[in-house]
């Protein structure tokens, strides 16, 4: 079993898909009202699902608009695929967001997963073994390219990796402020002791990264069970055309009983 985390944050991934981009600007502002630690984006091109003929919208645009429309809550990508963007453009697009921001962006990452929709885009598309390497350089030059920007960023701008295969997890222990797994249960379990020895290997301890995991149901039921996982950021998922935040309510108020004792 992982360590049994400190503070709780609950978090929304907000899915720019299948709405107006006002409904979609709306349900983030509404996020940061509640009182949500973070507000994320993800990056794909067509909407998740059968149906990939929905209305869409791009993620770093996307989130360049939220830097300016919120006001509290840490704004990020779950996750920026690195196959897209050049990763030293992808670190000073990060920065510009940070400073519009005012030092509340997460920079997720991953190694993107859905290869038709590279393809709709004229994007190489690797085997799994190279989209894990490729993820590796990435992190790697964009924590120089942060160093040498001018202005650097407000904050040492925390970097957010999805990923759960063993190789990618040594990348997480290398780089990651913030580990996002999809894992659950024994599996979970069986991650995080691997990251745990990543980390021991590379003299860093395992408490520096934050476990994140998505969540849905009910929050007294599953919250206590990833917790005892060491997850410490529980992230709900709103799609549209509605974007509902009812659920997002729920876990925000099992995360104010959870801080207050």
């Amino acid at each position: 079993m992982g360590m049994r985390p400190g503070r709780v944050r609950v978090a929304v991934q907000i899915a720019p898909e299948r709405a107006d981009y006002a409904r979609i600007r709306d349900a983030a502002n509404e996020a940061d009202q509640l009182g949500a630690d973070a507000i994320f984006t993800w990056d794909h091109f067509f909407p998740l699902g059968k149906d990939r003929t929905g209305k869409h919208f791009e993620c770093w645009t996307t989130l360049g608009a939220w830097a300016e429309s919120t006001r509290r809550a840490d704004i990020g990508t779950l996750v920026s695929c690195v196959a897209y963007r050049n990763p030293d453009l992808l670190a000073d697009m990060a920065r510009t967001v940070d400073h519009i921001s005012g030092g509340r962006l997460i920079l997720g990452v991953g190694a993107g997963f859905r290869g038709w929709e590279a393809e709709q885009y004229g994007y190489e598309f690797g085997s799994p073994a190279q989209r894990v390497e490729d993820l590796r350089n990435a992190l790697d030059r964009i924590e120089r390219r942060l160093a040498a920007l001018n202005p650097p960023p407000t904050r040492r701008i925390p970097v957010l990796v999805a990923a759960d295969g063993p190789n990618a997890l040594r990348s997480v222990a290398r780089y990651a402020d913030i580990w996002h797994t999809f894992a659950k249960g024994d599996a979970l379990a069986e991650k995080t002791a691997r990251l745990e020895g990543y980390c021991r290997d590379l003299g860093r301890d395992p408490a520096e990264i934050e476990r994140s995991s998505f969540v849905d149901g009910d929050p007294w039921t599953v919250g206590p069970q990833l917790r005892g996982h060491g997850v410490g950021m529980f992230t709900v998922l709103t799609h549209g055309p509605d974007h509902d935040t009812t659920e997002l309510r729920r876990w925000l108020a099992w995360r104010d009983e959870q801080n207050a004792g």
